[in-house]
């Protein structure tokens, strides 16, 4: 039997090299975003370490369908039909079953459905932007969604951001809940995009880019990407919500 500290940590600390640095001026946002004072370390708590529990009962028949799941009946989203899927694993790579997915995203002309959007880019009545569903028993996942186009932000005088979607995702733990961004490969904006560059990091980055997978797509229906994600440790995706690490 192993003593108590050969045992492998509740939650491995993450690397913090391999996320964006705090304060980047070239991303103008995280001028006055990064932390001012020395950051502080604190043990998790029985509260961070436990639930969320969620059933597949709350996911409905379309609810990972974004093509289909704001649309009229008898239409659906405009734009490039996409498969995407891929597999939720924990720090020790093992699946993670019944894990909350959540994405949103713009829509094929970089516009969201939002009050505050100020893009001219029109709106798609038939595309809401957000979906859900839950991992199965292998830690697996998939949606069908459309390739959400680029779209100009004002990080300077002509800063467009590149494809992407963004994901929530909540593990066994509070502790693991977290959100990251989903980029394709080839799109060439990448390497122009100061919050990628923030990321010192070059696996990082490609472990934010998802491969096309042509063995998954559907013949004369949709493109398929793989989007792979590891909840903590050393092979970690890149997340927003926590970039100091604890």
């Amino acid at each position: 039997m192993k003593r108590k500290d050969e045992m492998p940590n509740r939650f491995l600390p993450r690397e913090k090299h391999s996320h964006p640095l705090a304060y980047f001026p070239d991303y103008k946002s995280s001028i006055k975003r990064s932390p001012q004072k020395e950051l502080l370390k604190f043990p998790t708590t029985p509260s961070e370490e436990s639930g969320p529990v969620f059933s597949p009962s709350i996911i409905g028949e379309l609810d990972n369908n974004l093509i289909l799941n704001h649309a009229d009946d008898g239409k659906s989203a405009i734009g490039q039909r996409l498969l995407v899927f891929g597999t939720v694993r924990d720090q020790h790579g093992r699946p993670i079953p019944d894990t909350l997915i959540e994405v949103w995203q713009a829509n094929a002309g970089g516009r969201y459905r939002h009050k505050n959007e100020t893009y001219l880019a029109a709106l798609d009545p038939n595309f809401g932007g957000c979906g859900r569903m839950m991992t199965d028993a292998n830690g697996n996942y998939e949606f069908h969604t459309i390739m959400p186009g680029a779209y100009p932000w004002p990080n300077g005088p002509n800063s467009w951001r590149p494809a992407h979607i963004h994901f929530s995702l909540f593990g066994e733990a509070f502790a693991q809940r977290l959100i990251t961004q989903m980029y394709f490969e080839g799109d060439p904006l990448i390497g122009l995009c100061p919050i990628v560059a923030a990321i010192q990091d070059e696996k990082a980055v490609e472990r934010l880019i998802a491969p096309l997978v042509m063995e998954k797509t559907v013949p004369m229906d949709c493109l398929a990407y793989r989007f792979d994600v590891v909840l903590r440790g050393r092979e970690q995706t890149l997340f927003e919500n926590r970039p100091e690490g604890l």
